[in-house]
């Protein structure tokens, strides 16, 4: 199959790219560059640089060869600069994504994989949680990001479309022979501001509240290794193509780990202190989120393979070891 991914020279789209082709599709990416990296994508893969709505850009290199469906992964995805200034989420989760449904509709294009979040979800009812749970988001990345799932609902719907969001929280680690992996400027994720600390380019880890209702004070999150994330999207992607309809799915370990679990296991793979000094809380930031996977291993028959903490760690200190500077 011939697939765009939008994002896809970014942290998690260059991953699902490399699963793409090493699986025997085309793929094209479309991605303004603004967090991606050129150097994450092989040369001889098509990149259009624009912002993922663009519909001139999109028919001026896809007019002649259409692409049989979409992986969407262009977005900002930062909580607290959401917070601090949501309007720019608006702008580039929401109407980028309505005008590259418009495309996908109007271009007869087959489907669409939205990379959504459990941030979705707010403060869940329930741990692990699961689709049942009632979205609430608390912080403007969580609602657009759910309003984008639920504008492909409609457009499904509407236009018989297929149409698949996969909510996740926390994207980690790197390719196991550590040629991709996370270079993002300033580093917002946990992980890789841990191994900043590991590799000399932090004096310290600053930890956003120790006073949350958890296991140690710390925020806990659902850490999933981005190798794992690429073959969901496969995973979904194959059942887009068999014929399904589309759904919404959690992807998870149904396990979390806290922020004082993520730097102890770090000074275990990398043997360097790591010290942490704790600071306020983000706003917007929920105590847990740990999601259940169950719907997923049962309609798409994916589990999360990489996806222990010590496993992710290790891949991404290869990477971060390999490229103190990132791409460059």
């Amino acid at each position: 199959m011939h697939v765009l991914v939008t994002g896809g020279a970014g942290y998690v789209g260059s991953n699902v790219v490399r699963a793409l082709l090493d699986s025997g599709h085309q793929v094209s990416v479309i991605d303004d560059l603004s967090s991606g990296h050129r150097a994450a994508l092989p040369p001889e893969v098509p990149l259009i640089v624009g912002r993922c709505g663009d519909m001139r850009a999109l028919d001026e290199t896809l007019r002649d060869a259409p692409p049989d469906g979409v992986m969407h992964l262009a977005a900002k995805c930062s909580v607290g600069e959401s917070m601090a200034d949501p309007r720019i989420y608006y702008q580039a989760n929401l109407r980028d994504s309505l005008d590259l449904l418009d495309w996908i509709v109007a271009r007869g294009v087959g489907w669409i994989i939205h990379s959504s979040t459990c941030a979705a979800y707010g403060i869940p009812e329930h741990q692990p949680m699961d689709e049942s749970v009632c979205p609430r988001p608390i912080n403007a990345y969580g609602a657009t990001k759910l309003a984008v799932d639920q504008a492909i609902e409609f457009y499904r719907q509407a236009y018989s479309i297929g149409g698949t969001s996969l909510r996740y929280f926390n994207a980690a680690g790197a390719q196991p022979d550590g040629t991709l992996g996370e270079d993002k400027t300033p580093a917002s994720n946990l992980i890789p501001r841990v191994l900043a600390v590991a590799l000399g380019q932090a004096e310290l880890l600053e930890v956003y509240g120790n006073d949350y209702d958890s296991i140690d004070g710390t925020g806990v999150r659902d850490y999933i290794h981005v190798a794992d994330l690429a073959a969901a999207h496969l995973a979904a992607m194959e059942s887009l193509a068999a014929g399904a309809a589309g759904a919404v799915y959690n992807l998870g370990t149904e396990t979390g780990s806290s922020v004082l679990q993520v730097a102890e296991t770090a000074r275990a793979v990398t043997g360097h202190p790591i010290p942490l000094r704790f600071g306020s809380r983000r706003a917007g930031d929920p105590a847990v989120l740990v999601a259940s996977s169950q719907r997923a291993r049962r309609q798409l028959g994916w589990s999360a393979t990489r996806s222990d903490l010590e496993t992710i760690l290790a891949d991404a200190w290869r990477w971060h070891t390999a490229r103190p500077e990132g791409y460059g």
